[in-house]
Parts: C-alpha cells; sequence; structure tokens
C-alpha cells in the first residue's frame, strides 16, 4: 500500500483549507480570558529552583539548539508549571498523529501531548500540544503545527471540547485556544523576563485545572 503524501502548510493555508477564523483580539476570547487571567506565587523552593533555571537566560537561550532548550529550561519549566502525570492523563512526547480532516490528510509531530493513554500509547490528547524549536531557522511554521494537531484532535476525539496549546521558539511562548474553527493566539511573552516568566508558570498551573475541568 502506497504511503499518503504528506504537505506541509503555513497558518494561511490552513486558514483557507478548512475556513479557520483567527481572533484579533485574542484576550476578549473568553476561554483565552480565563486561561491568561490566571496568577501564582512561588514558594522557597521553588524560588530556589527559579533562580538555578534563569541565572544568565537571557545571555544564554539565543544558543541553545533544540535539546538544549528542553532540557535546560522547559523541562524545569513543566516542573515549575505542575505539569505532572496523574491517574487520568499522561505526558508523551514525540508522537506523530494523524488523520483526514474535510478530505486533507493531516501528519504532524507533537512534541509533546497530555494525553488519556495505556503505558507509551496515547488514547485521547487532553487538548493540549506543545512546540518548541530554536529561535534560529526553524524548521517550519510552528503555529501551523499546533493547528494541524488541534485539527487532528478534533477530528479523532469527535467531542467538540476546546484545544488549547502552546508554542515556544527560543524565549517567545505564545498560548493557543481553539474551539471549533475560531482560535485565538496570546501575546508573545518573553521568558527572560521576570514579570513574563511568571505569567507563564501561573498560566501552566491554571492549565491544569482547566484540564481536570475539561475531564469532567
Amino acid at each position: 500500500m502506497a504511503k499518503k503524501k504528506v504537505k506541509i502548510y503555513d497558518e494561511a493555508q490552513l486558514i483557507e483549507m478548512f475556513g479557520l477564523t483567527r481572533l484579533k483580539k485574542p484576550h476578549f476570547f473568553a476561554l483565552m480570558k480565563e486561561w491568561l487571567d490566571a496568577n501564582c506565587e512561588l514558594n522557597e523552593a521553588e524560588k530556589y529552583f527559579y533562580q538555578l533555571i534563569t541565572h544568565n537566560l537571557s545571555t544564554k537561550i539565543d544558543g541553545w539548539n533544540e535539546e538544549m532548550l528542553k532540557m535546560n529550561f522547559i523541562s524545569p519549566m513543566l516542573i515549575l508549571g505542575h505539569i505532572q502525570e496523574t491517574d487520568n492523563y499522561k505526558t508523551y512526547y514525540e508522537n506523530t498523529i494523524e488523520a483526514t480532516v474535510e478530505g486533507y490528510f493531516l501528519k504532524t509531530k507533537a512534541d509533546m501531548m497530555i494525553a488519556k493513554g495505556i503505558l507509551e500509547r496515547p488514547k485521547m490528547p487532553y487538548f493540549y500540544f506543545q512546540e518548541y524549536k530554536k529561535v534560529k531557522e526553524p524548521k517550519r511554521d510552528v503555529t501551523a503545527q499546533v493547528l494541524e494537531a488541534f485539527l487532528i484532535s478534533q477530528e479523532n476525539n469527535k467531542n467538540g471540547k476546546p484545544l488549547y496549546g502552546l508554542t515556544i521558539v527560543g524565549r517567545a511562548w505564545q498560548f493557543v485556544v481553539m474551539e471549533g474553527k475560531t482560535y485565538a493566539i496570546s501575546r508573545t511573552f518573553d521568558a527572560t523576563q521576570r514579570e513574563d516568566l511568571l505569567k507563564i508558570i501561573a498560566v501552566l498551573r491554571k492549565f491544569k485545572d482547566i484540564l481536570e475541568t475539561l475531564l469532567d
């Protein structure tokens, strides 16, 4: 059997192909507003850990390749963001997902996702995808990758629930929410700036609460 040909799309192509709408004022999107309005405080142990991972961050992060970015910064950030496995969901890395959506075959690699699953096999994504690339010369449109993951998840889950995601390009973090064919992308948060980084941690922690609600 011949393999299905995988095409690489950019964000504009996906908008046209699937009739998507990107909201111009993301903070007025109720789902995004709820997510981004999160706040948090670090305890003493977390403050120490925070100092360790952010020491000289602004002078190092732009030179990191993808693996260095993941190991030196993203993984510790997930710990501070309380993104931990439970009996209801697990974290999966480097999983290829695919589906035929409205006649188009979509296939992409989800760098990280949270899903219900059995051992190493994800069964149903719980609406969170994370894509990360090095800051220089990214391989492809990272926003398009997240949108493709969302479209694939919608097709496979068939439950009409919203999808949550995150793109990281070096120091730049953006949060993404999609409901139906409407999506919103947050402003860019600079992870080398303390105020932005604390907001990133708060939003990650808030997602855990949102996820538990979605599971119900």
